[in-house]
């Protein structure tokens, strides 16, 4: 890879012209803060439920056999990847395009977690389909898998060529948020700037116009998988940023909202259905008394949540993923989800929904095929439930993430809060 501008690793000394500033621990407000247990439910029938190779599906949250307690969890299209509060990342499930980032060629190691090499300390993770992406304390990204369009692989950072170890991301500037969407990487820099990479197909990266987004066209998959930035007429400081399956939400440090990519039923909150091929300031979140804190989107739908704790959806309606009750249809902008108390996250599986409340309790909602849901049943759930199980018992939630077809949350115990 074309090493730019490279940052120094902890053993080494400063360079004699290293002009930038002397080496910051990042923070961001996305980082884990608070270490617990980690719980799978759904279905895990290539090793994303981290269970080993027995136990394929639970309808219940059961407990994974971690070496250390966890900070964050993420669920990918069929893997797992969990970041231990010592900074060590650890990973389960389909490793076909590399996405577990270590070697699994003995027979059922993809299928428990195992532990991802790295010389620095991770401080965030992300997960999409088939890539696996990690933020290290010193704003240093490396990713591994592969990204993929709808013909197949295409490539991670060379053209058509996955990596099953992690590499690093060539980026100049200092990191400090990363979040993934199936196949599309977002990344918010210390200077408020968005880089995107990845898969342009549905607008996802904000910065490839239609007529290049099948593979780049005359200007080659280098121009997708190499990470660049996003551009405005003007300069846009951004403070956050959060993906859905194939679209992206951006968050201002004036606390505007933009969004690009799919929007096939308003999941951005356009009256339009067509793609966004570069961002747009999204007036449907433009509310004088609403702060927006957080977002997430599935294949097509968006939870949003603001400062209150209210949750709202918006986009497709079907098999319950918008939480308003049976008669719900597609919404273009958002709609609060009641029956909850206030909350302080959300996440979307691709037609399922989790909202994290401010006292520890996850609630579900949307499609019950792969026991996602926690209800022990295959129904569909057309508004909140609260998730149970023996594993909840005496526990609060931390986080909660859903993949294809499993759901991974973080818990630790009454006694600790």
């Amino acid at each position: 890879m074309p090493g730019r501008k490279t940052t120094k690793r902890k053993s080494e000394a400063p360079v004699e012209d290293d002009k930038g500033p002397k080496k910051v621990k990042i923070s961001h407000r996305s980082h884990g803060k608070e270490a617990g247990q980690v719980l799978v439910l759904g279905q895990g029938d290539v090793g994303q439920l981290g269970l080993g190779q027995d136990i394929i599906e639970r309808k219940k949250p059961a407990l994974v056999p971690l070496p250390e307690k966890a900070v964050q969890v993420f669920a990918g299209g069929m893997h797992t990847v969990c970041l231990g509060e010592s900074g060590t990342v650890y990973t389960f499930g389909c490793n076909d395009e590399g996405a577990l980032g270590r070697d699994t060629s003995e027979e059922g190691s993809e299928m428990v977690p195992g532990k991802v090499t790295l010389e620095e300390k991770v401080v965030q993770v992300s997960a999409g389909d088939s890539h696996t992406a990690a933020l290290t304390e010193d704003g240093t990204v490396y990713i591994w898998g592969s990204f993929r369009d709808n013909n197949g692989v295409i490539g991670l950072l060379e053209p058509m060529k996955s990596s099953n170890l992690p590499v690093k991301v060539p980026i100049t500037e200092t990191v400090v948020r990363i979040a993934s969407g199936n196949d599309h990487l977002i990344m918010v820099t210390l200077e408020g700037n968005l880089y995107s990479q990845g898969n342009a197909e549905q607008g996802q990266l904000g910065r490839v116009p239609s007529c290049f987004s099948d593979r780049g066209g005359r200007r080659g998959l280098n121009h997708l998988l190499q990470p660049q930035m996003v551009y405005f007429k003007r300069k846009v400081v951004f403070s956050d940023v959060f993906c859905g399956s194939y679209h992206t939400f951006a968050v201002s440090n004036e606390s505007h909202v933009y969004g690009f990519g799919l929007s096939n039923y308003h999941q951005l909150g356009t009256k339009s259905t067509k793609p966004c091929f570069f961002p747009v300031k999204l007036t449907c979140f433009r509310n004088s008394t609403t702060s927006w804190v957080g977002f997430h989107g599935g294949q097509h739908h968006s939870l949003c949540l603001d400062a209150e704790g209210q949750v709202y959806s918006l986009g497709r309606a079907e098999y319950g993923r918008l939480g308003l009750g049976p008669d719900a249809e597609e919404t273009t902008e958002p709609k609060p989800v009641m029956g909850l108390e206030p909350a302080c996250g959300v996440t979307c599986g691709a037609s399922v929904s989790y909202a994290v409340t401010r006292e520890g309790s996850a609630y579900a909602w949307g499609m019950g095929t792969n026991m996602q849901l926690g209800t022990g049943e295959e129904d569909d759930e057309w508004s909140p439930v609260k998730m149970t199980g023996k594993q909840l018992e005496n526990r609060v939630v931390l986080m909660a993430s859903s993949g294809g077809q499993h759901t991974v949350l973080l818990v630790k115990d009454k006694q600790e809060s």
